[in-house]
């Protein structure tokens, strides 16, 4: 007999580590290299980070408000429901579907798979296994299904099976990044901190052959935004938690308060990740690390031949730890939307270890399809402007609540309060204005995406009424 309602068995330590783990998966190790070639400067470099936690952590301080009210699974769908409408939550829960979950699912299984080739080349992404018309599918590709297939089939087991995976590898991914800052400052050269950091804030293009080019004032704001799709990708995922929010013990409590520790975690990492990755390399080895393998280069500095070997493992658990995280809470949404009628109706069902199987299930068939189209780097790239609109979307939210239903139970408020939600609005505004006008085609694709959850919409309206009628 299959449950009806989720168990709530994760305590604030699994919640943050669901956070923290869900965040870092292979972006710290690598998209520094583009955001040096965008801006330059070690001070940009840094600043980029700091903006891109600022905004992270002021989300998260503003999503406590909102996981307090509505403590319950689905989370941001929930959220842009209650805010707005039925509508405008659907379109996040099918771009969270077509692309946003399901295509960080198969960017980061993609990444798993890479840095395994360097402990096993024969499932390097550079050799053809087999070719599907005019598809060439590599090891890479294949292995990077067969882990999402492993991790899907684990979550399918009940949720203890999943927390257990996730704590233990985000402790692991944690305990071991913070290890790689220590030694990399420890391992600091005079000569590179004092070359990266004498013009900290001249900004310029820095390109592949170690030439640079100067930046007009407007060009300067695409280039920070264009630096900002790697930081922000390599940030997103925080919001997971709150797509369990039926599985947490005291969710009123626990979903902020995780929210905040897992970001905070998170953004001291990735700052002082870059700190040291600027006190060991000069810039030009950081902009041209090769295949953008920024880490890889840091840690050669660090430990020698082995360092290579060490970040290679150290990528596998992050990766494999943070699949885990998405595929867990991903599913959750899916099987919201189902309960409100807006979804596959198998979906809604929990199974007998009270978890959303077929949600799982669909969901690990579209990323392994992504994994295959080899298409999941444009995808993500299309997708980080409609996640920052959803995001503005959801923090203004809280505003209309506010009007909406004055008397509304509200455990926790958002931390500053008019001010913090409305400087993270406009800077996210911001972002996407100058994506825009400087990477269009990512936002064309992307609103594609979104627009087509339109029709979709009201084809499940009819059909759910449709049903009513028959009943």
């Amino acid at each position: 007999m299959a449950n009806t309602s989720f168990k709530p068995t994760l305590g604030l330590l699994d919640s943050t580590m669901i956070v923290a783990g869900s965040m870092i998966g292979s972006g710290i190790f690598i998209v520094s290299a583009d955001i040096t070639r965008n801006v330059g400067s070690a001070g940009w470099l840094i600043a980029v980070w700091v903006i891109t936690g600022f905004m992270t952590l002021t989300a998260a301080l503003s999503y406590g408000e909102l996981s307090a009210m509505f403590p319950k699974a689905g989370g941001q769908y929930v959220y842009l429901k209650e805010s707005y409408n039925p509508l405008v939550g659907f379109l996040y829960g099918w771009s969270f579907f077509a692309v946003i979950q399901t295509g960080t699912i198969a960017a980061v299984g993609v990444a798993f798979s890479k840095f395994t080739a360097y402990l096993i080349p024969q499932v390097s992404e550079d050799l053809v296994l087999f070719t599907i018309g005019s598809l060439k599918i590599s090891p890479a590709q294949v292995l990077s299904i067969v882990t999402i297939l492993i991790l899907t089939y684990i979550n399918t087991r009940g949720i203890k099976s999943g927390k257990i995976i996730q704590t233990t590898f985000t402790l692991t991914k944690l305990l071991s990044l913070f290890g790689l800052i220590i030694f990399g400052l420890l391992a600091a050269k005079a000569s590179i901190w004092n070359a990266n950091w004498t013009n900290a804030w001249d900004m310029h293009a820095l390109k592949p052959d170690g030439t640079s080019e100067s930046y007009i004032t407007t060009a300067a704001m695409g280039a920070i935004a264009a630096a900002m799709v790697g930081s922000i990708f390599s940030s997103d995922a925080w919001n997971n938690v709150t797509f369990i929010a039926g599985e947490i013990k005291n969710p009123k409590r626990n979903i902020g308060l995780s929210l905040f520790l897992g970001t905070l975690i998170v953004t001291i990492i990735y700052v002082t990740a870059n700190i040291m990755y600027t006190a060991v390399l000069p810039l030009n080895g950081i902009a041209s690390a090769e295949k953008d393998r920024v880490a890889v280069a840091a840690s050669h500095v660090i430990f020698g031949d082995i360092g290579t070997m060490i970040i290679a493992v150290m990528i596998m658990i992050s990766t494999f730890g943070c699949n885990n995280g998405l595929i867990l809470a991903g599913a959750r949404v899916y099987y919201t939307m189902a309960k409100d009628g807006l979804f596959f109706k198998r979906t809604a069902e929990l199974n007998k270890n009270a978890v959303p199987e077929f949600a799982l299930w669909i969901q690990c068939i579209v990323a392994s399809l992504l994994c295959l189209s080899g298409k999941y780097g444009d995808l993500l790239d299309m997708v980080s402007f409609v996640v920052v609109i959803f995001y503005i979307l959801t923090i203004a939210g809280i505003f209309i609540l506010r009007k909406k239903m004055p008397d509304a139970e509200r455990p926790y408020k958002a931390f500053g309060y008019p001010v913090l939600p409305a400087i993270y609005i406009l800077m996210g505004l911001a972002f996407c204005i100058l994506l825009v006008i400087y990477k269009s085609t990512y936002v064309k694709w992307g609103l594609l995406i979104v627009a087509l959850g339109v029709p979709l919409y009201y084809i499940a309206v009819a059909k759910r009424k449709g049903n009513h009628e028959q009943l």
